[in-house]
Order: structure tokens, then sequence, then C-alpha cells
């Protein structure tokens, strides 16, 4: 079994997400995980205290990278093109795993109330982030979660459109969450 070959990470969530999907999430061992990844169990275990965390895999670095890209935002910019700033650098960072474990990560998610509940927490951190970036730029509170929500929405909706279209679409993951940004920018002229 391979002990310390490159990818070591990346290999056990794709084995996780898949094993989630295959046999359910509750039916998933960390052995299972370790073996589908071709590693031992004491590696999992270097990445990720248990086998919830495999969900939230990346949402810290995500979180960094949005509120860099708001904090990178220029000094004039509105919350909502602070928070474009931030969707275009995290989105920067997605490439062809991320778009490949979209579907099987759905359909894990969508079959496990405990998933759900740690995708959930993921979104609320995720929004946390933006909101206390564009704080930390002067934008009022109220603003600046508002804004963030819309972020957090956009950058849901980014991903499912880029995710679900075409595999010939090589433009990556930011032109489908800022062109989702602008859809909800859009929607709310008509709130009233």
């Amino acid at each position: 079994m391979a002990r310390w070959e490159p990818g070591a990470r990346d290999r056990l969530v794709l084995a996780a997400v898949d094993l989630f999907t295959e046999q359910g999430y509750d039916e998933t061992t960390v052995a299972q995980i370790a073996e589908r990844a071709g590693v031992t169990k004491s590696t999992f275990f270097r990445y990720f205290p248990d086998k919830r965390e495999l969900l939230v895999a990346g949402q810290e670095t995500l979180s960094t990278l949005l509120a860099e890209g708001i904090a990178a935002a220029p000094a004039d910019a509105s919350p909502l093109e602070a928070v474009a700033a931030g969707l275009a650098r995290a989105s920067d960072e997605m490439g062809p795993m991320n778009r490949d474990i979209g579907p099987r990560l759905r359909a894990a998610v969508a079959a496990s109330a405990e998933l759900q509940g740690r995708d959930a927490l993921k979104s609320v951190g995720l929004a946390v982030a933006m909101t206390d970036a564009l704080v930390a730029r002067g934008v009022r509170a109220a603003t600046a979660h508002l804004a963030a929500e819309m972020g957090l929405l956009a950058f849901k909706q980014g991903y499912s459109r880029w995710v679900e279209g075409p595999r010939d679409d090589d433009a990556g993951l930011a032109p489908h969450a800022l062109a989702a940004l602008e859809d909800l920018r859009a929607a709310t002229a008509s709130l009233g």
C-alpha cells in the first residue's frame, strides 16, 4: 500500500465521495476510504480527524481565497464588486478535480442528513469569511452580510452551472460565478 505518494489528500477525498455515493455515508468506514485511496489508515488521520471532515476539505482554503480577493479589490469597489473579486480569486483556484467531483459530492450529500448538516455549516463559514472581509473594508455589517450571502449563492449557482455544463468549456468556474452574481444583482432590482 502506498504511504507517501503525492496526492494522497485528493485521493482520499475522491475515494470517500465515491464510497459515500456507492454505499452510503453511514456504511462507509475510514478503513474502506483509506484502502480505496491506496493509503494506510494512519495516513488518512494525518489529513482528516474523521470521515465527516472530508466534506469540508478545502473550506479553509476557499474561505481564505474569497477573503483575499475581497481585500484586494480596489478601494472604491462597491460591496458586490469586492465580492466579485473574491469569487474570481477563489474560482481561479478551482480545477478539473473540483469540477469532476461535483455531481458525486451532490449525490452523497443528498443521501445523508449528516452530510447535509456539514454542507450547511460549510456554507455558513464561507459567508462569514466574506462578511468579515467586507466589514474589514469598512462596509456596514448589514450590507456586508447581504453581499456575502449573495456571493455565496452566486458561488453555488456558478459551481452548479460549471459542473453541469459542457466538458469542452475551458473557461473555468469564474465566468459562471460572476454571471450568477450579475443575475442576482439584477434580481434585487425587482425586489422593490
